[in-house]
């Protein structure tokens, strides 16, 4: 299987502190694959590794096979970025917002022209072209992100919190457009504090804490390892208990051998943040 990202003894120190520390990971060609963590962890270090903006301290990294030090001008036509704060020209339209990427991407006028057209049917904004970025919606304006970072045609697309501020509505519709784009042979690399996010769009999901990659596998296997039931004993005051078991039928069981009492008892399934929470004792958006 061809890989998209790949690091080896990954590690950023500053001020001799690791923030990224031996990190191995790879990503596989069109996947959609979910880099989760809380505020902190290396997240933020780690993209500005893969896309050339920071040299680690040690390691490696490449990108659809080319190195992201030695070869870093190759590593920038691979990738399209979308990140979390909104940098749109807004004195300028959609279009000629995109108009500008593609100048810096050297892209000739009729090129231009029609790659713009292409994306615009393709993000559903074509209607909206002429529209001061001011004028248009959040969710028009990740829409119009996305777009700019497709310009050049990269193979792999890195999506810093791309719904963040956005209603759940506006979300599932930037989620359908992510879909799309990993079905038509994107690379997907995400990161994310929904955690519902990242279950229903991740193929895989890696969990990175003080800048070591703690956990990785699909949102179902993290789940299993963890167990799929949880039971929910909530105590006076504040204090919640959670137990976890491996199905429904012994999460029952454990409920019905409990004695009675006033506590509030719940039993549902588990779900990343369980998995989060067990692993680093913090919730991921912290």
């Amino acid at each position: 299987m061809q890989i998209m990202i790949k690091t080896e003894h990954l590690s950023k120190e500053y001020g001799g502190k690791k923030v990224v520390d031996d990190l191995d990971l790879e990503v596989n060609h069109q996947e959609t694959f979910g880099f989760l963590g809380p505020n902190g962890a290396g997240k933020t270090t780690t993209i500005r590794i893969l896309t050339t903006l920071t040299r680690p301290t040690s390691g490696r990294v490449w990108i659809n096979g080319f190195d992201g030090v030695e070869e870093a001008a190759k590593v920038k036509g691979e990738f399209g970025i979308v990140q979390q704060h909104l940098s749109l020209n807004r004195e300028l339209s959609v279009r000629e917002n995109l108009d500008l990427h593609a100048r810096l991407h050297h892209l000739g006028k009729a090129e231009r022209r029609d790659r713009i057209d292409e994306l615009l049917d393709y993000v559903d904004l074509a209607a909206y072209s002429d529209h001061l970025i001011d004028r248009i919606s959040g969710g028009m304006k990740r829409r119009v992100m996305i777009a700019r970072a497709l310009i050049h045609r990269p193979r792999l697309l890195i999506l810093d919190e791309p719904t963040v501020g956005l209603d759940a509505q506006t979300r599932r519709r930037i989620w359908d457009l992510i879909r799309r784009m990993n079905s038509d042979g994107t690379t997907v690399f995400l990161t994310t504090h929904y955690i519902e996010e990242a279950e229903a769009l991740c193929d895989r999901v890696g969990i990175i804490h003080q800048g070591r990659m703690i956990s990785l596998g699909s949102p179902l296997e993290l789940r299993k390892h963890l167990g799929l039931a949880v039971v929910e004993r909530r105590r006076s005051g504040d204090d919640t208990e959670y137990r976890y078991f491996q199905d429904r039928g012994s999460a029952t069981e454990y409920v019905q051998s409990l004695p009675s009492s006033t506590e509030r008892i719940v039993m549902r399934e588990s779900n990343l943040e369980d998995v989060f929470v067990e692993l680093t004792g913090r919730r991921v958006s912290e």
